[in-house]
């Protein structure tokens, strides 16, 4: 088994190795690339990201200053807007739905570091996938931990440290965040722009 397949299978892996702090460069360095390129056209900006994410569907926009750990491991779909200063510390695969928007300051956070000290001195780290639902809008300032699921048309209110799995259709909320209610029929305004 390889590195990249050690940590996208929940595996311990050694965090100080050449390997990974070599993609860490790569990633600092197209990150840079793109948030220098706002003002740019669009067309440039996607070739970045081409370069740097998995996989991404039309119109994916990042404003300025979004930050990965390697890029390879994130998968976006069609129309997803993260707001200022996004993080995504993608140590296993983070897959993110259509029509997804990001509040600024979300943080999704996929690495846990070993809890002996010996062990986690010598680079032991392993990481959980994280899964984020079509329709699905993610507030300002929320963190997103590991191994978590958030289902489609969901919404997380801002502030709120997600630790365990969020249902479809429900606004949720708190730390640790927790489902407040269902969306319903009520919650329609009839505004469709």
């Amino acid at each position: 088994m390889n590195l990249r397949e050690k940590m996208c299978a929940s595996k311990m892996y050694n965090d100080y190795s050449k390997e990974l702090i070599e993609a860490r460069k790569r990633a600092l360095l197209l990150t840079n690339q793109y948030n220098q390129s706002f003002g740019q056209p669009t067309e440039e900006r996607i070739k970045i990201l081409d370069q740097l994410l998995e996989n991404h569907g039309k119109s994916t926009h990042f404003e300025p200053n979004f930050r990965c750990e390697f890029g390879f491991n994130i998968t976006i779909g069609d129309n997803f807007f993260a707001n200022f200063d996004c993080i995504i510390l993608d140590c296993a695969k983070v897959i993110i739905g259509d029509n997804v928007l990001f509040g600024p300051r979300v943080g999704i956070y996929l690495a846990n570091h070993a809890t002996i000290a010996e062990e986690r001195a010598a680079g032991g780290c392993y990481a959980k996938p994280v899964t984020i639902g079509n329709n699905v809008w993610i507030g300002g300032g929320v963190n997103i931990n590991q191994g978590v699921t958030i289902g489609n048309n969901t919404i997380i209110g801002s502030g709120s440290v997600v630790t365990k799995d969020i249902p479809d259709n429900v606004v949720a909320a708190g730390n640790p965040c927790r489902v407040l209610r269902a969306i319903t029929e009520a919650d329609r305004t009839g505004f469709l722009g």
